[in-house]
C-alpha cells in the first residue's frame, strides 16, 4: 500500500500528468475532470493538430454543453469531424447509462416523497424528447414506484387524451395512486390551459376509481413544474 502511494504521488508530480485525463481520474476520480476531459476518455484518440480534449472541447461548444450533446441526434453527431459511427454511438451510450442509472437507482430515490423524487425519475430523459410525451408513475400504498408507463406521443391536450388509457395500467397493476407527467418539448415547463384542464380531468377521474392522483408534473429543460404545487386543477 506504502508503495502504491509513493507511486501516486511521483505520478502527480510529473511534469506530464495534467496532460493525462485518466491519469487524473485514477488519482484524483472523476470528479476532478472536466466536462471535456471525461468526454476524451470515451473518444480516446484526436486527429491530427487536434487532441481528444480539443475535440471535446470543440462539440461541447457546438452542440451547449453536455446537455445538448446529449439531445444532439445520432446522424448529426456523426457528421461532426474527427466522429464516425464509433464514437458516436460511445457517447450515445455512455449518456443512457446515467439515465438508467436514476431509474434503477436504490433506496429512497424509489420512493416519491415530494414533486422532486418523481422528477428525478423521468426529468433526465424526458426533458430531450422533441415531442410531447405523456408518462404515469405508478405507485404503491408506501409511494413506491411500481412501474412507469408511457401513455401518449404526440400532443397532450384536454380534447385528445382519454382519460380511460391514463388509468388503464393502475387497474391492471392494482396501483392506489398515479403521478402524471409530460413534458414541453420548448423547454418552458409553464403549464398551459390545456395541462391544468388535463390535470382537472383525472382529478376527478381518480376520486370515481378510487385512484389518487397525487401530482402533475411538467418537464421543461433543467426544470419542472407541479400542477400539485401550484394549486392548478386539484381544487
Amino acid at each position: 500500500m506504502k508503495e502504491h502511494i509513493i507511486n501516486l504521488r511521483s505520478l502527480v508530480n510529473s511534469s506530464n500528468y495534467l496532460e493525462k485525463p485518466r491519469d487524473r481520474l485514477v488519482c484524483l476520480g472523476a470528479e476532478a475532470l472536466s466536462n471535456a476531459e471525461i468526454l476524451a476518455l470515451l473518444l480516446q484518440s484526436g486527429l491530427p493538430g487536434e487532441n481528444a480534449v480539443q475535440i471535446s472541447q470543440r462539440l461541447l461548444n457546438t452542440f451547449g454543453g453536455l446537455w445538448g450533446l446529449y439531445k444532439t441526434p445520432f446522424d448529426e453527431l456523426v457528421c461532426q469531424r474527427g466522429i464516425g459511427e464509433s464514437k458516436a454511438a460511445q457517447m450515445k451510450a455512455a449518456a443512457d447509462i446515467g439515465r438508467r442509472l436514476i431509474l434503477e437507482a436504490p433506496g429512497e430515490r424509489n420512493t416519491i416523497n415530494s414533486p422532486s423524487d418523481a422528477a428525478a425519475l423521468v426529468q433526465y430523459e424526458m426533458s430531450t424528447l422533441e415531442q410531447e410525451h405523456l408518462r404515469v408513475l405508478l405507485l404503491d400504498t408506501r409511494n413506491h414506484v411500481l412501474d412507469i408507463a408511457e401513455i401518449y406521443k404526440g400532443s397532450v391536450n384536454s380534447s385528445q387524451i382519454r382519460v380511460g388509457e391514463v388509468f388503464k395500467m393502475a387497474i391492471r397493476r392494482n396501483s392506489p395512486a398515479i403521478i402524471v407527467a409530460h413534458n414541453h418539448p420548448s423547454g418552458d415547463p409553464t403549464p398551459s390551459p390545456d395541462d391544468v384542464a388535463v390535470t382537472r380531468a383525472l382529478v376527478q377521474a381518480g376520486k370515481l376509481l378510487d385512484i389518487d392522483v397525487l401530482d402533475h408534473l411538467v418537464i421543461g429543460n433543467y426544470r419542472y413544474v407541479s400542477l400539485k404545487e401550484r394549486g392548478l386543477g386539484f381544487g
